[in-house]
């Protein structure tokens, strides 16, 4: 069955790397906090931000290419595809930075940042039920769990560098790569032409 679909994609971790030399782990304690089992993530003090800053430069965020790539296989006439970041404001500078220097604002329909600090996950809620996306993709599986509860009718794809794949619930699916999408989806891509419901 074709139809268009709309799509949306996270930042990092799927089309911009992290820094080599930083742990996820340590990637995860820095951003997100514990408050009686709820999800929260934290807005990082001065001294943080400008460590942060530093590494958010070009240099050490390189392209994730095989990604980038999976995204000019997707038609463009027959889906609409939305980036949605929710990096804090004080990485605004270095955010435009960087969908200049990958023209990312030519790939996407359109693009949404969390400049005005709001938690990521409520940020990403807020944005998916808005655009009423039919497919979203993530790295953070803690944010994904928390949003698939409110959006039953769209499909979450956690992005992982586990080699997992596998049904999570009814809603969440863990793949290794962006391509596993087109096995689990109606998606049209320009090599398969229409792929089946």
């Amino acid at each position: 069955m074709h139809y268009r679909m709309n799509i949306g994609f996270d930042l990092d971790n799927v089309f911009i790397s992290t820094p080599p030399f930083i742990p996820k782990e340590i990637i995860d304690k820095l951003y997100k906090k514990k408050d009686n089992g709820v999800l929260l993530y934290r807005i990082p003090s001065l001294p943080e931000q400008l460590f942060r800053r530093s590494t958010h430069m070009n240099l050490l965020r390189p392209a994730i290419k095989e990604n980038l790539e999976f995204l000019k296989t997707i038609t463009k006439k027959d889906n609409k595809l939305y980036l949605i970041s929710s990096r804090f404001k004080f990485l605004e500078k270095r955010t435009r930075k960087i969908i200049k220097k990958y023209s990312l604002d030519k790939i996407f329909n359109e693009m949404y940042f969390n400049f005005g600090n709001t938690q990521p996950h409520i940020f990403k809620n807020e944005i998916i039920k808005k655009l009423d996306l039919d497919l979203y993709i993530d790295d953070d599986l803690s944010l994904i769990k928390h949003v698939a509860k409110d959006n039953t009718k769209t499909r979450f794809f956690w992005l992982n560098n586990n080699n997992q794949k596998q049904a999570l619930s009814n809603n969440i699916f863990a793949i290794p790569s962006l391509s596993e999408i087109f096995e689990q989806t109606g998606i049209r891509n320009k090599e398969s032409g229409i792929m089946e419901q």
